[in-house]
């Protein structure tokens, strides 16, 4: 990050509330000459001794910073105090790395600032889900969402973090508690969404090529961009490397038997608990090239022996990414699961009834996608945007919780989508899904149709804070 140092120190000057004298300054440099637009703010700032030059009399304004000099100044101006806190906090932040380097220690100049910090999301979400197969059955959620999100500094390497949703229903207006869900409107299997809820609560520690987290913590597959897992591990996660990283994770967590929702609305009231485990290797996520190999193991035997007669899930995972350009990328991946085994049931035969085992299908095994992005849209600058198109089959014994929006396990088909930036911070999502709903296990009758259509519609308006 380099910027021009004239433009950068009177932008800073101005932000971090420095300026306000600067007219009673003398400025000490005399490559600055008197009546420079930058003339105030540079002699500001060298009197509070923010910037001290090169030691040669000069100030050198047309010349590129590097991020040490501008941690130099970071360090200079938080330990002044005044001025703009925020500004100075997240810059504190952004330099961290520098910062300790120079052996200045950011949790100590924190002090000057708030040590508890609140982000947020109010959010406004639409979800129509439409299946067709002997008959028609579609789910519709449209709920509010207030979302807090604290982070809480505990000394210079360790941090506390947590989640916080309040969900109403837009239909009915009702007021919820954590005790309760939202009922949704819909035409067959029943769907909610829960009230309120602490979601997530874990400590994190970061140290130099590695990070620790610890209690009920956010866990994204990285390999494969959330296709096997988006959702919370109760547990462990140490994620270790440079260039090229391992994250080893272990917990309990959920895994959604259902289809077209994502983990927010829970359809049918299917949601099942079991233990995880988890391993990732892949390069760094900025490189041209990316890559990653996975395995993840759930176990939830009182479940799955009645679903497929197995105990464990075991899946592996391969993800393959490529960025053209700025704009332009493209990421597949592939899982697959060698369990559960079994034949499909048989039908009856002579002095035989029919054998009614509920063995896993082929299709319900495998899970890939394949995802063309366009730009992206950055919630902090107005008019930005960004859409995908992709192709997906998400088989439900090789995926746990997907990230999709508009499909969910046991779906395959096309899903695309657009994000756009109305105002800073606000940001409306448009996303459609249309294909088919997969069998998961072969039935008594192997006649019955293996496949319905499936439709989704999602929508929703995020105003970040």
């Amino acid at each position: 990050m380099k910027k021009q140092l004239a433009t950068a120190l009177t932008g800073f000057i101005m932000l971090s509330g420095a300026a306000s004298t600067a007219f009673a300054a003398t400025n000490p440099f005399e490559d600055v000459p008197v009546g420079h637009w930058a003339y105030d703010a540079v002699a500001q700032l060298a009197a509070d001794g923010v910037i001290e030059g090169y030691g040669d009399g000069t100030y050198r304004g047309d010349q590129a910073i590097t991020r040490f000099e501008m941690a130099q100044m970071v360090a200079r101006a938080m330990a002044k105090g005044g001025g703009n806190k925020a500004l100075l906090d997240k810059l504190a932040a952004e330099f961290a790395d520098e910062l300790n380097q120079l052996g200045v220690r950011v949790a100590a100049l924190e002090k000057k600032v708030d040590n508890v910090k609140f982000t947020g999301t109010v959010r406004y979400r639409y979800q129509y889900y439409r299946q067709t197969d002997e008959g028609i059955r579609k789910n519709i959620a449209q709920y509010l969402t207030l979302r807090l999100e604290p982070s809480m500094q505990i000394n210079e390497h360790w941090t506390g973090h947590a989640r916080i949703d309040y969900n109403t229903d837009m239909n009915s207006a009702a007021n919820t508690t954590g005790a309760t869900e939202i009922p949704l409107q819909e035409n067959g299997e029943g769907a909610f969404v829960p009230g309120l809820r602490v979601e997530r609560v874990w400590v994190q520690g970061d140290y130099k090529n590695f990070q620790i987290l610890l209690g009920k913590l956010p866990y994204i597959t990285n390999i494969d961009n959330g296709m096997v897992y988006d959702d919370n591990v109760a547990g462990g996660q140490l994620t270790f490397g440079n260039k090229v990283r391992a994250t080893l994770t272990a917990g309990r967590s959920a895994r959604y038997d259902t289809t077209g929702a994502s983990p927010d609305v829970r359809v049918g009231g299917v949601t099942h608990t079991g233990s995880y485990v988890g391993a990732e290797i892949y390069n760094d996520r900025a490189d041209k090239l990316t890559w990653g190999v996975g395995f993840h193991r759930w176990a939830n035997d009182a479940f799955l022996s009645q679903k497929a007669r197995m105990s464990a899930v075991n899946i592996w995972d391969v993800g393959l990414g490529y960025k053209f350009d700025k704009n332009v990328s493209i990421h597949g991946a592939y899982a697959w699961t060698v369990n559960p085994t079994g034949e499909p049931a048989k039908p009856a035969e002579a002095g035989k009834p029919a054998e009614a085992e509920e063995s896993a299908t082929a299709v319900s095994k495998r899970a890939w996608s394949i995802e063309l992005d366009y730009k992206k849209a950055d919630p902090a600058v107005k008019g930005s945007w960004g859409a995908f198109v992709a192709y997906r089959q998400l088989g439900s014994y090789a995926v746990l919780a997907p990230t999709y929006d508009a499909m969910g396990a046991g779906n395959k088909g096309v899903e695309m989508g657009v994000d756009y930036v109305f105002a800073k911070n606000v940001m409306g999502t448009l996303k459609y899904f249309f294909g088919k709903e997969t069998q998961d296990e072969y039935e008594s009758d192997p006649g019955d149709p293996p496949q319905s259509s499936a439709y989704t519609l999602f929508g929703e308006l995020n105003f970040f804070f």
